[in-house]
């Protein structure tokens, strides 16, 4: 007799793989489109924030997404900084050049020149002293002009089966406070990394606002940690590794759920990538997968008790119910017979 073999599923990890090796490949189609191209050409002009900087914007703008200088908008963007805005304050570099006075070297033994007398022999020359100055800089929200190119969707539209359950059990996973705002930059949300509070634009589609908390969710998950605080080991993310790694959890997530976000994340993604290799993803993606399952493992969980407490609620209605016709029906009974007694005494 032959056995039969059981049949092998995938474990939740082994999906959580399955969907980012599709996110890889959709990526990398985007990558080789002419808007994606043109898209680039845009986004090259823009500079490339130290992680120091980065803190710092965000901690005084954390809904910022491309920030330049007041004239790089002007020159580089046609657009004008509004009247009004405050502008963003970071530290640039601002080395000057100082005569000092060095130790001569002999070239051919790389042994000090001593003079006369022993003392070591000095040449005056000019060098270049680090150092910064503090300078503002402005997120394109606070700008007003020339479009810039665009790729992907704007926004995600459609709804979420059991959408209100589902957020539920998001802000219950969630470790922060969440709550909607009307953000003016025009971002879809944030993670305040001070406050330690996501705030979700409000307004828009279900699978948006899903995408989007999940995507804020991933940021204070892997990000919320101070960089002095970190262990050696763990990797100093830039501005783009992040954005690269909260927009693949939350795609990862979405797509765990049924929620098609491929249309805003592949876009999302390689804006924030630099370049057709997508060394940010390919570096994080470990991170991502195990970010990705244990917040699945953690939602699951929010759901299913949500459920719970739902299913009870709706029996404990009945179980009052029965409870009262129970406590109800002596009363009635005791004056009907009374009533009787006393017509069958009359009679």
């Amino acid at each position: 007799m032959v056995e039969k073999k059981e049949k092998a599923y995938p474990s939740q990890f082994e999906k959580v793989k399955e969907i980012t090796d599709k996110l890889e490949a959709g990526i990398q189609a985007l990558f080789e489109s002419e808007a994606f191209k043109n898209y680039l050409k845009t986004l090259s002009k823009f500079h490339d924030y130290s992680l120091n900087n980065t803190i710092l914007i965000a901690m005084q703008k954390p809904d910022a997404t491309l920030v330049a200088g007041y004239t790089a908008w002007q020159r580089n963007f046609g657009r004008q900084v509004q009247k009004g805005e405050t502008g963003i304050r970071i530290l640039a570099p601002a080395p000057y050049r100082k005569q000092m006075e060095v130790d001569r070297i002999d070239p051919s033994t790389g042994h000090l020149i001593l003079n006369p007398d022993g003392s070591a022999a000095k040449d005056l020359k000019e060098l270049m002293v680090p150092a910064y100055k503090v300078v503002n800089v402005f997120d394109v929200s606070q700008t007003e002009g020339k479009p810039l190119p665009t790729i992907g969707v704007d926004e995600l539209t459609g709804d979420v089966q059991q959408y209100e359950m589902f957020f539920h059990a998001l802000k219950k996973a969630c470790p922060v406070p969440v709550g909607f705002e009307q953000i003016s930059s025009g971002a879809k949300g944030y993670f305040h990394t001070v406050d330690q509070r996501i705030a979700v634009q409000e307004g828009m589609s279900q699978v948006q606002t899903i995408k989007t908390l999940i995507h804020e969710m991933a940021h204070q998950k892997l990000h919320s940690i101070d960089p002095k605080e970190m262990p050696p080991e763990e990797p100093r993310l830039t501005r783009n590794a992040k954005e690269v790694e909260a927009e693949s959890v939350a795609y990862t997530v979405a797509q765990h759920y049924g929620i098609e976000t491929s249309d805003y994340s592949f876009a999302y993604i390689a804006g924030w990538s630099k370049g057709k290799e997508t060394p940010e993803l390919k570096a994080s993606l470990d991170r991502i997968r195990k970010a990705a399952d244990e917040m699945i493992t953690d939602i699951d969980d929010k759901f299913m008790a949500l459920q719970k407490e739902k299913v009870a609620v709706k029996k404990e209605p009945e179980k009052k119910s029965v409870l009262k016709d129970l406590q109800e029906k002596p009363k009635d009974k005791v004056p009907a017979k009374k009533k009787d007694k006393r017509k069958e005494e009359t009679r």
